[in-house]
């Protein structure tokens, strides 16, 4: 499974705040029109939009928006905000693939020296999924103050 990532914009921010993750998931993810709230005030946020990769090569997308992700850059870390992928969509492979293409756009940011994300402790899936992508326990005092939440950076 491939991804391809746009930037959110006037044309397809709408669908992207109609993106929706299944139930049991709304408590652990941030929704789409926080995000990019978040985004507009701040310009170290990068919001993306997440399509199926047949979609490269065409202006006006012919398949839909599958998900969202977003990433901050501050102080050497690329930090991994958001990573949403739509319910109709959720277990092909696109929540991987899309964690898979962030990763690898971070990686040519000069700017970047460390890359990390977090997520909710009681969060099960999420620990097992990034671990599965190289990412380990990051042991930063941020982190330490924060109890609900792990904090976790890809060893190389």
């Amino acid at each position: 499974m491939k991804v391809h990532l746009r930037i959110v914009t006037r044309e397809n921010f709408r669908e992207c705040l109609n993106l929706r993750v299944a139930e049991s998931q709304k408590s652990l993810v941030a929704t789409t029109t926080q995000s990019l709230a978040e985004a507009y005030v701040n310009p170290n946020l990068f919001p993306l939009a997440v399509y199926d990769s047949a979609v490269c090569g065409y202006e006006q997308p012919e398949m839909p928006m599958i998900g969202f992700a977003m990433y901050e850059i501050v102080a050497g870390v690329g930090f991994i905000m958001r990573l949403m992928i739509d319910s109709k969509y959720q277990r092909q492979g696109y929540g991987r693939a899309t964690m898979i293409e962030v990763i690898r756009r971070l990686k040519l940011c000069p700017d970047v020296e460390i890359i990390a994300t977090s997520y909710q402790k009681e969060n099960d899936v999420a620990a097992k999924f990034y671990q599965s992508l190289g990412f380990r326990q990051w042991d930063i005092s941020y982190a330490r103050s924060h109890l609900t939440e792990v904090y976790v950076k890809l060893e190389e």
